[in-house]
């Protein structure tokens, strides 16, 4: 292969037309109207300024370069990846299923690129070819849009032949496509499905990845309506639709008064208010998170509209604010004063011990307090009782349940869940396969752990499923643990942001920030120098890091700034 094959010149002159003609455009910047809001730390934009778009084949193309330009086409879905099923034979082009899987790989320069004719050794002459190729790869997704984590080397197979008119083309080829990861983000997009919880109180995000589109609804509709939840996730999760119901049309229209109309089959016609109503409620919460205009959606069969209201679902805690330990007080800090927690502050400041870390119930009715020797306390209304499990534990977390979890650094099979009155709750099939674990976090809907556990040397960021009884007592994880992704440093840090992002601290040399997307690609960089904890919030932007000299900082733009000083320890809330 040489070292710059003619198909990725042809590539770099378009990349270099499109910035010229995007340039032109935006001469000038402008200087009225109204400011606009940027992206949430962590988040990438929604809508980009422009896709990237591939070339079709060049005449003359060798076998190597039409594999490469296959490759490289895999940035350009528009109508089943048209531009891509030009480099294969008609035959195989009408056969070739690109929706079947999603490879990510580190990019085209870490690809290694072979070839070999069949026809003897007079390449002019050959008529077919076997073309290797080696990548690097990261991730995948599978066919139900699925993001994990999958790092390692990949080798792909790919059969070339050269057609009446002389020109190359594959064909036989693995389904589904390869892209970067750089360019996966842009081309596709993570879209939050809505599942309800085993009490059918609560929704919880299940994301999915699907190539980007101007009108996502009804990639969103039948996603939800004729998938399933992620294999991790579907022990404690459930959808309102039943399994025979199904869309008896290939879109979802959206009329001007915003209205989605979601045409289904005759076996939605008997179903009952409840259903109904759960059913309305759970698509509409994942349109809504998806960022698709709708005011209503509204059911049909065979064009008679279906009556469905909604159901109430419990929201996240609204609590909001720094939580801190400065200054002989404890609460929330808004500026420079602090705001005490009703029954909770006092026994706080009461104990003498060194305290090392306080996660407050999301009600503030008590709290989970580790001292610096590494015990743990449910503290609160004049009470201080002592969890059982000695000065080896991690960094305690309480569920929306009132449950406070905790589990030896030493043995992640001993996670236990406490109750009031230090009753336990052990909780089983708890992460065989780690040898240690450095952070626990349990989401603020309570049907989602994450965890940063030790496997074979690696730092993995895991999640799993949380499975109770009826009661709402913890008994279980699910039988899958998902990995989400694996970190260079040690964890000092692990919090949730929002609904389905993480924010991990890693350190303490060269302290890191790592975003990462539950069930999705991660981001990193660079905390303040002397960073030791984190707090989380509903949004990324609400982040608070905490310096070893009690300085707690800010996110400000793209750096951090030093809000107020003074702070021994930085708290956080349940859930966050």
């Amino acid at each position: 292969m040489t070292a710059e094959p003619a198909i990725r010149r042809a590539l770099r002159g378009i990349a270099v037309v499109a910035a010229a003609a995007l340039l032109s455009a935006c001469a000038g910047l402008p200087t009225s109207g109204d400011v606009t809001v940027g992206l949430e730390l962590g988040q990438v934009r929604d809508e980009p300024d422009f896709l990237p778009l591939a070339s079709g084949p060049l005449a003359g193309a060798g076998p190597a370069e039409i594999v490469e330009g296959f490759m490289e086409a895999a940035i350009t879905p528009e109508e089943g990846w048209q531009t891509a099923r030009k480099f294969l034979t008609p035959e195989f082009a009408a056969s070739w299923r690109p929706a079947e899987a999603v490879t990510i790989d580190a990019g085209a320069s870490a690809r290694t690129i072979s070839s070999s004719v069949q026809d003897g050794d007079d390449a002019e002459e050959a008529t077919d070819a076997d073309v290797h190729v080696q990548t690097d790869l990261v991730a995948s997704v599978d066919e139900f849009g699925t993001y994990s984590d999958a790092p390692g080397p990949g080798n792909l197979s790919f059969q070339v032949v050269r057609t009446e008119d002389g020109e190359w083309r594959i064909s036989e080829a693995p389904d589904g496509i390869v892209i970067d990861q750089r360019r996966f983000v842009v081309v596709f997009t993570g879209y939050a499905l809505s599942y309800f919880d085993q009490t059918w109180k609560r929704l919880i995000p299940d994301v999915r990845w699907f190539p980007r589109r101007p009108a996502p609804a009804t990639t969103i509709v039948q996603a939800l309506i004729g998938g399933a939840p992620s294999a991790w996730l579907e022990p404690a999760v459930q959808s309102a639709f039943p399994s025979d119901v199904r869309l008896a049309l290939g879109a979802v229209p959206i009329g001007t008064d915003l209205v989605a109309d979601v045409a289904l089959n005759s076996a939605a016609q008997n179903l009952d208010q409840t259903t109904l109503a759960r059913m309305r409620t759970q698509l509409e919460r994942s349109l809504a998170d998806a960022g698709v205009r709708v005011n209503q959606v509204q059911f049909s069969v065979d064009g008679r509209a279906l009556e469905a209201g909604v159901v109430e679902v419990e929201q996240p805690s609204a609590q909001s604010g720094s939580l801190v330990l400065a200054d002989g007080a404890f609460g929330t800090i808004v500026g420079d004063e602090i705001t005490p927690i009703p029954g909770v502050s006092e026994d706080i400041l009461g104990i003498a011990q060194p305290i090392a870390a306080i996660d407050v119930a999301a009600d503030d009715s008590f709290a989970a307090v580790q001292l610096v020797d590494g015990r743990v306390y449910r503290v609160g209304d004049g009470q201080m009782d002592e969890l059982p499990g000695g000065t080896g534990l991690v960094e305690p977390s309480i569920d929306p349940y009132g449950y406070t979890w905790t589990v030896p650094s030493g043995d992640p099979r001993g996670l236990i869940a406490w109750g009031a009155g230090v009753t336990p709750f052990p909780i089983a099939k708890a992460w065989p396969e780690g040898s240690s674990i450095a952070q626990l976090r349990v989401a603020a809907d309570g049907a989602r752990v994450a965890a940063v556990l030790n496997v074979g040397g690696q730092r993995r960021v895991v999640i799993a499923a949380v499975l109770r009884d009826a009661t709402g007592a913890p008994t279980a994880l699910g039988d899958e643990v998902e990995v989400l992704g694996t970190l260079n440093g040690a964890a000092t840090g692990l919090v949730w942001l929002g609904t389905d992002r993480l924010g991990i601290l890693t350190g303490p040399e060269d302290p890191t920030m790592v975003w990462q997307r539950v069930a999705g690609p991660s981001t990193s960089e660079a905390a303040p120098s002397d960073a030791v904890s984190i707090a989380g919030s509903r949004t990324p932007a609400g982040v608070r890091v905490l310096g070893a000299g009690g300085a707690l900082f800010a996110r400000s733009g793209s750096a951090w700034r030093e809000s107020t000083s003074g702070v021994s320890v930085l708290a956080t809330r349940a859930g966050q």
